[in-house]
């Protein structure tokens, strides 16, 4: 097999479309990495702010409410992850993206959408979904401030955010880059204590963690809760913001991303698994 770009720019100008649910804000990011690129937001919340923001922008949105449709059309009170009915819905919205847009999208961005994706929607777009994960997807899953509190009990000196090749696992697919790492440091007052607890309790998993203050009868699973928001919060700024708008528009736009299976090539550089580091590379225009 051989390296095929995920995106070739002597062929076409890029079209993407963004998927967003709530607030928008990793769609302003990608927005302003290039304001004059062609794309579209698509919603399952219609009106959301994410909406607003392509309005303002002057883009086009289209929306499905993706609660209505699954409880009118299938009696369901939550969206599958799976099945002909989640594939359904995929089918639908991905339909208006495709005739506003006369075409396919070249990429597909998952700014905050919160709906996971079906297997057609993979297998119709694969590789030309991005999604963003709020750590090292290598090693820590979850949602919200979950990863953020796995890897301070893991003793982690640093976090960092992913961008990825989204596929039919659960935040598994490639990996195309990693933000520069976030030193977790910068918390040590504000952990010491849940540190402290940690090793006194020889607590490593989160789901031990929790337990172990249930016995204890103290409040230091919620100081882990507050203060892995909090960096989250700061790692969306440094991290996320930063290295999803370099994806989209310094990597993917400009064809130096190919995929050969799992393997993903950068200006014809094979990357580790855990893709290109920002705290290698930096934002370089050329590593080949």
């Amino acid at each position: 097999m051989t390296a095929k770009l995920v995106f070739d720019p002597s062929l076409s100008k890029m079209k993407y479309a963004c998927g967003v649910s709530g607030s928008g804000t990793n769609y302003d990011r990608i927005y302003e990495g290039d304001p004059q690129k062609e794309h579209l937001v698509f919603s399952n919340v219609p009106g959301c702010r994410g909406m607003e923001k392509a309005w303002k922008y002057g883009a086009q949105a289209i929306s499905l409410n993706s609660d209505i449709y699954f409880k009118e059309m299938w009696g369901l009170d939550k969206a599958p992850r799976h099945g002909v009915e989640r594939n359904s819905y995929d089918m639908a919205i991905m339909t208006l993206v495709e005739q506003t847009l006369h075409g396919q999208p070249d990429l597909i961005c998952l700014a905050g959408y919160d709906l996971w994706i079906g297997d057609w929607m993979v297998s119709r777009y694969y590789p030309r979904i991005l999604n963003v994960h709020p750590a090292d997807a290598m090693k820590y899953v979850g949602l919200g401030w979950i990863p953020t509190a796995k890897a301070i009990m893991a003793e982690e000196k640093s976090v960092k955010s992913t961008v990825f090749f989204v596929d039919q696992s659960d935040d598994g697919g490639p990996i195309l880059i990693q933000s520069a790492s976030l030193p977790l440091s910068r918390w040590d007052d504000q952990l010491r204590e849940v540190r402290r607890f940690a090793e006194k309790s020889n607590a490593r998993a989160l789901k031990d963690f929790k337990e172990a203050t249930e016995r204890e009868g103290n409040n230091l699973y919620e100081s882990l809760r507050n203060v892995s928001g909090e960096i989250q919060e700061v790692l969306k700024v440094e991290g996320d913001w930063k290295i999803y708008p370099f994806a989209v528009h310094q990597l993917i736009a400009k064809g130096r991303v190919a995929l050969d299976g799992r393997i993903v090539y950068i200006d014809g550089v094979p990357m580790p698994a855990e893709g290109w580091q920002v705290d290698k590379y930096g934002f370089t225009n050329n590593i080949g």
